[in-house]
């Protein structure tokens, strides 16, 4: 069977300090859901768990109380609202959550490719190739710490951050097909959830795998792994919900998913 576009694992409600968007709250969030027939979606707001030394001045606002102010989530018959955060790593791996932070917290997403934070998350004047390596070496950082992986999913692996006004394309066409394989078959044996959260549309175009193979490959290659999949359309403000179903169902047919590769967790 196709695999269903019935959940949201990431969303931004205007808390997240990059939204900037007063509509894009819980009860908007909720509606996007039920418009959409989910029936599992994920609050998941920038954060720090403040215990964890190594923030940076944008992380530390972002902390437990800062990401706890909307209380209990709206909720609806067929559709859980659950309380999830993506975090982050900084550049010598240290990661915004642990396991005591993960007790109150249904899921997580750790992104490591948010390379656009020079002075954080790398140094900031690394070229294409050595952020490909970067792409490698913070990978293995996630996938050694000591984190519950079956609520855990590895964000936005291809996007253009990783290689921040250059050329992220050359960046991903530098990671060799045995590293990424060698990071995948860990990534399934832990359970870890891969995000599909790319533009599959620009500009009315449609990606081809002629023509976006630099970006398409990650994702082939971790379904030949093993990996399980689930959507993140990563929406900051309301036109991102809008426009989420449309792009999701257009990524699921350009890797020809099915239910078997859908990742899935249990609150």
């Amino acid at each position: 069977m196709r695999f269903i576009y019935d959940h949201d694992f990431h969303i931004h409600s205007q808390l997240s300090l990059c939204s900037g968007d007063p509509e894009q709250n819980p009860g908007r969030i909720l509606a996007y859901a039920k418009q959409n027939n989910l029936k599992k979606i994920v609050l998941t707001d920038h954060y720090w768990d403040e215990r964890i030394p190594g923030a940076s001045n944008w992380y530390q606002q972002q902390n437990t109380e800062w990401v706890s102010k909307w209380g209990p989530l709206p909720q609806a018959d067929g559709i859980q609202f659950l309380m999830g955060a993506e975090t982050d790593m900084a550049a010598d791996g240290t990661i915004g959550v642990d396991r005591k932070t993960m007790e109150r917290l249904d899921f997580v997403i750790v992104p490591t490719t948010h390379l656009h934070m020079g002075g954080f998350t790398c140094r900031g004047d690394e070229d294409e190739l050595e952020r490909a390596k970067l792409w490698v070496s913070r990978f293995e950082h996630l996938l050694r710490a000591d984190l519950p992986f079956e609520r855990v999913g590895l964000a936005h692996m291809t996007c253009s951050l990783i290689a921040y006004k250059m050329d992220y394309r050359l960046a991903l066409r530098s990671i060799p097909d045995a590293d990424m394989m060698r990071l995948f078959r860990a990534a399934a044996d832990r359970g870890m959830g891969i995000e599909l959260n790319f533009t599959a549309v620009r500009d009315g175009v449609p990606m081809t795998w002629e023509n976006d193979v630099d970006e398409l490959r990650p994702y082939q290659l971790a379904k030949d792994c093993g990996c399980k999949f689930y959507i993140g359309s990563d929406a900051h403000k309301t036109p991102g919900l809008d426009a989420q179903k449309a792009n999701a169902e257009a990524i699921i047919d350009l890797l020809g998913l099915t239910e078997d590769d859908k990742f899935a967790f249990a609150k």
